[in-house]
């Protein structure tokens, strides 16, 4: 009986520890596997994270807006805290999630300014930190947002109209208004296409304004309308970089010297090559008494 009762005990006991070292294993198991998901939704994050700042910078975003944009979204779908270092052409972004960083870079390429792509993004943000959107639905959204483009047209037409009621402003009469308008639309259906093409932006700048003053230095030349040099002047301005200038200001003041800093130099070079294409004209004419 006694025997039996031994046998029974350590029956009992084999598999009282067996079923532990079960229970053991698999709940190693189980937490492998959950930190593995928690850290494939972390990594998840991070991706969407730092391409909402690429899009955003690719757009012409100030650096304040990219950098709050990707905390709040990184916030809002979980992790802890969102760590975002620009440069001119880099962004590094850092998760933090249960002491658990994930760091990644991407190459930024400048796609143009469009104020559209900017407001889509940030609608997206918003739409998350309300609750609206999950992971899924918020990289489905960035994959499908394409730049809204006005027709080409339509752009060399008010380029031209603009510059044209620059120069109405300036004191110009319809002869000069005409040439500006003229020169302006021409120089901006040349920016298009070398644009389109991928050339480099100083020597596009040059090109655009080489051709916006020759035309438009023909008025001077040969001394058409009441002040040429308005049409010269005025037909430019198309060139004239503005919104890098601003936005390399407002980084400066905010913080971001290094990025204030590209942004500046970029404006500064695009303005260089937009002086040379004029210099040349001028040259090709024989003008050497603007602003005489």
């Amino acid at each position: 009986m006694n025997r039996t009762f031994d046998l029974d005990h350590k029956c009992g006991s084999f598999f009282a520890h067996f079923l532990e070292k079960i229970f053991i294993i698999l709940s190693r198991y189980i937490l492998i596997e959950k930190k593995d998901m928690e850290h494939e939704y972390q990594r998840a994050v991070t991706r969407v994270c730092v391409q909402t700042a690429l899009l955003l910078l690719q757009h012409g975003a100030e650096s304040t807006v990219v950098v709050q944009m990707a905390q709040r979204l990184g916030v809002a779908l979980g992790v802890e805290s969102v760590e975002c270092a620009l440069t001119a052409n880099a962004v590094v972004l850092t998760t933090l999630s249960d002491n658990h960083c994930i760091t990644t870079a991407r190459k930024n390429t400048d796609k143009g300014i469009n104020m559209q792509m900017v407001t889509d993004v940030q609608r997206i943000v918003i739409a998350v930190e309300h609750h609206l959107y999950e992971l899924e639905i918020v990289q489905r959204k960035l994959d499908q947002l394409k730049p809204l483009k006005y027709n080409r047209w339509l752009v060399v037409f008010m380029i031209g109209l603009s510059c044209a009621a620059f120069a109405h402003l300036s004191g110009g009469d319809w002869i000069i208004c005409s040439i500006t308008f003229v020169a302006a639309a021409i120089a901006m259906f040349v920016r298009q296409e070398f644009s389109k093409r991928h050339y480099n932006p100083l020597i596009v700048f040059s090109i655009t304004s080489f051709v916006a003053s020759l035309i438009s230095g023909v008025s001077l030349k040969y001394n058409l309308g009441n002040d040429p040099q308005i049409a010269l002047a005025s037909s430019v301005l198309l060139l004239v970089p503005g919104f890098p200038l601003i936005n390399s200001l407002a980084d400066i003041l905010k913080g971001y010297v290094n990025m204030g800093l590209g942004r500046w130099t970029i404006a500064t070079v695009l303005t260089f090559g937009a002086c040379l294409g004029i210099v040349f004209a001028l040259s090709l004419l024989h003008i050497t008494t603007w602003g005489h």
